[in-house]
């Protein structure tokens, strides 16, 4: 299909120069702008595919970049990058010094905020729009938020302030019932039956003081269009409740909208997704979770498992299929989660509460709190920890070690292989006495024959990866099969210490006894990481050695591949390589 429309639309206001009868056809050349792109460069699919009339509809009725507009998460905003200045550079979405996947202020005056993780749409517009009133200004804001979004805490706190306010807040429910996974919960269900007829269907949002209409097609322009000119003329807050498909327009996108909601590469025209080599390859980390914690729970009937909307992505959707009675999603609802994982241990469940490492900062006075301060046994599972690639500064897990060193109590292990994994999750659940937290990372691991026997991890304790003489380099999780790569010529001592906290003391003494120089890498923030714990132990214990820490800069990552991001901060095999050769 030719762009006869959007070749000439580069801003808003060029947008509000059509009309509007034109828009349907440019609606359609915006979503196969998006589906040819991302079919070769990857990313968000279906989501900015749902939304892409509503994304014509706001900006074509309101004044942005003067109106604000807020997009929930970011993953459906790829139609308002587009429209907003970035058409010609799209195709470098999530790639090394491209655009971002997300919105992002920095990036453009049309991204008022800066979003990744969810449910803070509503809090931040009502933030500007009070703004807007003290400074005696007339503009609207707008927060799109989805039924997965809304159902969180946050979303909650956010529309309970806006309702005693008469702020100029409009809130838009894009309700498609689907966030990553599909929407769980009982507002999801007062949703459903709204969108049926057999529920009153505004008896929530109207009891919060909000002035509520729909719900209406999502995918009618003429119907959106005079919807939001009529809202305009509303005061105070309201919401207006929409209903979308996910993946609209790309066949299989609507009928897998699990699947189609990053779908790697695919076919633009018939949207088959690429086939990949028949290879043997070792495991995704996740799955190895996964797997593992269906064949304990069918040994240890105390075994739960927990997560926060992300099933799939954390692969607790194994346990739930074969188990479902002790697996849970709890919905966009980390703070719930851990606290819920506390009340379960509480009463001698082992829960297993698996949170993507960027999530569980989201829940960090839980973990103190109501986990740690009681000395509760949960079993943290923290996917995705370090750099996580094309998601970027918003998803990299690269603080954990740092915010969870400090709280009382807490184990924190990283397993440097999938074997490792397997290995803790079992030593986790055989009657260990205070919480843990287990740091994994995304993407694939090393072993194959990854499927062995369990065997028991002594709490604190390290080993030695390789004997040499001229330095120690201690590492930590998964970044020793860099290490190791990076020293195969060098004459120098590896060790894996494995654990952050408690350290092993014993192993440390011998480890700075014999070595003057002592190298300390890991996949976290240098600053209250691992390599600041060795600094820490080397003060108390008055070793006057050269420690060298190696690990994320005290600067947010970009987004990227891992490969070039570990390059870029110097965590790659070839960089180690250079760095080992300097100190030698």
């Amino acid at each position: 299909m030719q762009n006869y429309i959007l070749h000439k639309i580069n801003s808003p206001e060029d947008l509000r120069l059509l009309k509007q009868e034109d828009l349907k056809v440019f609606a359609k050349e915006l979503r196969e702008f998006i589906i040819n792109i991302i079919a070769t460069k990857q990313g968000h699919l279906g989501a900015s595919l749902g939304v892409v009339e509503l994304t014509i509809a706001l900006h074509y009725v309101f004044n942005t970049p003067e109106d604000l507009l807020l997009w929930d998460v970011g993953h459906q905003a790829y139609g308002h990058k587009i429209l907003t200045g970035r058409k010609d550079i799209f195709h470098t979405n999530r790639q090394l010094g491209g655009i971002s996947g997300f919105p992002k202020r920095s990036e453009s005056k049309y991204d008022t905020f800066g979003v990744g993780h969810s449910s803070t749409s509503i809090s931040a517009a009502l933030g500007m729009a009070i703004a807007s009133q003290l400074k005696g200004e007339d503009k609207h804001h707008i927060a799109v938020i989805g039924d997965a979004s809304i159902a969180s805490g946050m979303a909650f706190e956010g529309l309970n302030h806006a309702g005693v306010t008469n702020a100029n807040l409009l809130v838009i429910l894009n309700d498609n019932a689907i966030g990553i996974d599909p929407s769980v919960g009982a507002l999801k269900q007062y949703l459903t039956n709204v969108k049926k007829g057999t529920q009153k269907r505004n008896n929530i949002i109207e009891a919060l003081n909000f002035d509520y209409s729909g719900p209406i097609d999502g995918h009618d322009l003429n119907t959106l269009i005079s919807e939001l000119e009529r809202l305009k003329t509303v005061k105070g807050p309201k919401l207006l409740h929409i209903i979308t498909t996910k993946g609209k327009g790309l066949k299989q996108a609507e009928t897998d909208q699990v699947k189609y909601h990053a779908p790697g590469k695919f076919d633009a025209k018939t949207g088959n997704l690429a086939i990949k080599p028949n290879t043997i390859q070792p495991p995704k980390y996740q799955d190895v979770f996964g797997h593992t914690i269906v064949e304990l729970a069918k040994h240890n009937k105390k075994i739960v498992g927990i997560t926060p909307a992300m099933p799939t992505g954390s692969s607790l959707k194994y346990m739930m299929d074969e188990i479902p009675d002790r697996a849970f999603d709890v919905g966009i609802a980390e703070q719930h989660a851990v606290t819920l994982a506390a009340g379960m241990a509480t009463q001698g469940l082992i829960p297993f509460c698996n949170i993507y490492s960027t999530f569980l900062q989201r829940a960090y006075d839980q973990i103190i709190h109501d986990v740690a301060l009681q000395n509760l046994p949960v079993v943290f599972c923290l996917d995705r920890s370090g750099l996580v690639g094309e998601d970027g500064a918003t998803h990299h897990g690269v603080f954990d070690i740092s915010y969870l060193r400090c709280i009382p109590n807490l184990v924190i292990f990283a397993p440097r292989n999938e074997t490792e994994l397997r290995n803790i999750m079992y030593t986790a659940q055989t009657g260990l006495k205070q919480p843990i937290a287990i740091r994994y990372p995304r993407g694939r691991g090393i072993t194959l024959n990854w499927k062995q026997p369990f065997s028991n991890i002594e709490i604190g304790k390290g080993e030695q990866l390789k004997q040499g003489k001229q330095l120690a380099i201690l590492s930590i999780g998964a970044i020793a099969k860099n290490v190791t790569e990076a020293i195969k010529e060098f004459d120098v001592s590896h060790y894996d210490m494995r654990f952050a906290k408690p350290l092993d003391n014993n192993l440390l003494h011998t480890i700075f006894k014999t070595y003057f120089t002592i190298v300390t890498v890991e996949d976290n923030a240098i600053s209250g990481g691992f390599g600041s714990a060795i600094l820490e132990f080397a003060a108390t214990h008055n070793y006057k050695k050269t420690i060298k820490p190696l690990g994320i800069p005290d600067a947010f990552v970009e987004h990227g591949s891992i490969e070039e991001l570990q390059n870029l901060v110097g965590l790659d095999t070839e960089s180690l390589k250079k760095t080992f050769k300097a100190l030698l």
